[in-house]
């Protein structure tokens, strides 16, 4: 019999054991003082370029306001294979190799659910996205962080891999360009990445939200690479290469039996995304790389900014490969990752994320987001110097 005075009596017991986003819990604090420079969320400073807008504008002028396919607009899907295989080397039916998800987190999640039995264990690394050990555990499966380095810049060592693989393994989910720290893979990292998984028979889960804010010429996709097409699942969106955050819209790749289980979950939760999104990504994929790549361009300049100002006051900081943030050890300071962003936050009103939201290797690092406006990044460097300086 359920105990009726319990105040947790009503809520699932894998769900209460979830511990809440460091980032967020960090950001009630940031939110409640005034005239802050964040270098903390990680969302785009840029409007949604206005064509994109005006796309918006048109389809609901249009009353393209409608349920559309569960897995997406069938324009938009064939407008998302197009843009995979321009700019990533990936070739996939748009009829049953794609669907169309309300974020990369719902793709992610309705994927987890798709793919794992209680008990599976998933390989990640960390530091990573807050969401990626939650939401395997919804999935009632096992997540399993594999640390990665600041000597090897962030990027997984397949030694490290091996030491946790298991018979009980059953995927490996990677996001490079990194969240938080920026690093990047290169061609032989794809394909070291790519032997592992195919030798221990595993499913790849590429995070690549990140992927068109590249600093190195890109290559193409690991899930490009020989043997790797039929057990990869590719993951992106629109949020941060056309500054679309609020649209919530973005998109899976994959072999058919995994989109069409994803498909499954989704059109019991979502339906749909939402068809003015969809509208305004049909216009994004097809007439956006002009705007794309001037933003990309900026975040380099603020990043090569950044790094140097960094490093000049003594935060050990390595140069991204991509996405817009920068890792910088702050061991010298003598301060727990928390205490340092938390003493910046209250003496310089400069809001930076505590790297222990990312995991628990994150300590001894914070994350610094130059989403933001180039004055306001040099005024945030001159403010945390004057903060190592005791002034």
């Amino acid at each position: 019999m359920r105990d009726s005075t319990s105040p947790h009596n009503w809520v699932a017991g894998h769900i209460a054991a979830l511990p809440k986003s460091g980032i967020r819990d960090f950001f009630e604090l940031v939110n409640s003082m005034s005239d802050v420079i964040s270098l903390g969320i990680g969302e785009p400073d840029f409007a949604t370029p206005w064509h994109i807008r005006e796309a918006t504008i048109y389809a609901l002028h249009r009353g393209f306001t409608h349920y559309t396919s569960n897995l997406g607009d069938l324009r938009l899907r064939k407008a998302i294979v197009n843009y995979a295989q321009d700019n990533f080397g990936l070739s996939y039916s748009p009829q049953n190799e794609c669907i169309v998800t309300v974020g990369v987190s719902e793709g992610l999640d309705i994927l987890m659910r798709a793919i794992l039995n209680p008990g599976d264990e998933v390989l990640y690394h960390e530091p990573c996205y807050v969401s990626y050990s939650p939401t395997i555990r919804m999935a009632h499966a096992v997540p399993v962080p594999v640390q990665t380095r600041e000597e090897h810049d962030f990027v997984l060592e397949i030694a490290d891999l091996e030491a946790k693989v298991t018979p009980k393994t059953k995927a490996l989910l990677l996001n490079y360009p990194n969240n938080p720290t920026g690093a990047g893979l290169t061609d032989a990292d794809r394909q070291a990445l790519a032997d592992f998984v195919q030798r221990h028979d595993l499913l790849l889960i590429s995070d690549e939200i990140y992927e068109e804010l590249s600093y190195v010429p890109r290559s193409a996709s690991i899930a490009a690479l020989p043997g790797m097409r039929e057990r990869t699942v590719v993951l992106n969106g629109m949020s941060k290469a056309f500054a679309m955050t609020g649209y919530r819209l973005a998109y899976a790749l994959g072999p058919a039996a995994i989109i069409d289980a994803m498909m499954k979950i989704h059109q019991y939760s979502m339906l749909c995304a939402p068809a003015l999104s969809q509208a305004a990504a049909v216009e994004a994929l097809q007439h956006g790389s002009a705007a794309r790549e001037s933003m990309r361009v900026e975040y380099e300049q603020r990043r090569n900014v950044i790094v140097k100002r960094l490093n000049d006051m003594g935060l050990r900081c390595f140069l991204p490969r991509g996405a817009f943030y920068v890792f910088p050890c702050i061991q010298s300071s003598g301060l727990s990752s928390y205490e340092f962003a938390l003493q910046l936050l209250q003496k310089k009103k400069v809001a930076v994320v505590p790297g222990t939201a990312f995991g628990p290797c994150g300590e001894g690092f914070v994350r610094c987001a130059y989403a933001t406006a180039m004055d306001d990044i040099e005024i945030a460097m001159s403010r945390m110097q004057e903060f190592l300086a005791g002034k």
